[in-house]
């Protein structure tokens, strides 16, 4: 199924969308902002499968998205990667974080770290509670890293300097959760550095996490991507369109219109005689400025 493009380019950027249902419009917006973006440099474009998730990826998600996206007329470079085939890769690396000294087990419940914790960015920073040693009688539930106050910063190409304080502002992260599935933060990390990744596209909400990736960058002696965080579409309400808030999908039938919306809210409008799928990709790829993206508010409704 994979649509392979033929590059010299060394720009190498990607999709990672989660198999938890059908491709919907807020999604649409990260893969068309990520796909002009890679080729218009005349890079790669990969598909991850970000499906470590067990409890919520759905067995026939990920083809309904593979075959959305092939009727929205992208095409992909190479095979596409599935994180749930990837499990030594993340295994090697917290194998590495351990033997450096950087992770150590964590007993605490949900429960116990918000009823003793102070609020941060994200909700609830861990308070430290297992770093010297999990309490007597108590089982390991977690692998958490190692933080400090080191001010991690990055310049977002869209959305400019970001810099946190991970210890303050978040607390010692789950890298491995207490139910056996490795964390999102590493996964990606892993990922992205083996694919070797030069430019993460991807929706703002994700802007907080770049930080503790940048972290573990560090940790891991991974090479840093260029990061572009993109608005995010909300619904009426005020809440990011996804699964969980019952985003419109997609109509396989038309899929002119919704590539025309989620354009223009990437502050691209289409012109009246971009009239067929073709005409919007030759159209698209001519007009694509990432500097005429708005920068976040950092949400817009679409």
């Amino acid at each position: 199924m994979a649509r392979m493009v033929h590059t010299d380019s060394p720009y190498i950027g990607r999709f990672a969308p989660s198999p938890t249902g059908p491709l919907h419009l807020g999604s649409l917006v990260a893969a068309l902002g990520s796909y002009l973006q890679a080729r218009v440099n005349d890079g790669q474009w990969h598909l991850r499968m970000e499906d470590l998730d067990t409890q919520r990826c759905m067995p026939a998600a990920a083809d309904d998205i593979l075959h959305a996206l092939e009727r929205f007329g992208f095409k992909w470079d190479g095979a596409v990667v599935y994180q749930s085939q990837r499990l030594p890769a993340y295994r090697a690396a917290l194998d590495h974080l351990q033997a450096t000294g950087q992770v150590y087990g964590c007993a605490c419940t949900r429960r116990e770290i918000a009823d003793s914790s102070l609020h941060g960015i994200e909700g609830a920073v861990y308070p430290g509670t297992c770093r010297h040693g999990v309490p007597s009688g108590r089982a390991v539930r977690a692998q958490r890293v190692h933080t400090d106050n080191t001010l991690i910063c990055f310049d977002d190409v869209l959305q400019g300097r970001v810099c946190q304080q991970l210890q303050a502002d978040l607390g010692d992260f789950v890298v491995l959760r207490a139910d056996g599935i490795f964390a999102y933060q590493l996964a990606v990390v892993v990922d992205d550095a083996q694919l070797g990744v030069t430019e993460v596209v991807r929706g703002a909400d994700l802007l907080a996490s770049t930080p503790r990736q940048i972290y573990l960058q560090n940790l891991l002696r991974l090479p840093h991507p260029t990061y572009l965080h993109l608005p995010v579409a909300l619904n009426a309400t005020g809440q990011k369109l996804s699964k969980q808030s019952n985003a419109p999908t997609l109509n396989p039938h038309n899929p002119l219109a919704d590539l025309c919306r989620a354009m223009a809210f990437l502050s691209h409008p289409v012109p009246d005689d971009v009239d067929t799928l073709d005409g919007f990709w030759r159209w698209a790829r001519s007009a694509w400025r990432p500097q005429q993206l708005l920068r976040m508010g950092n949400m817009a409704r679409l």
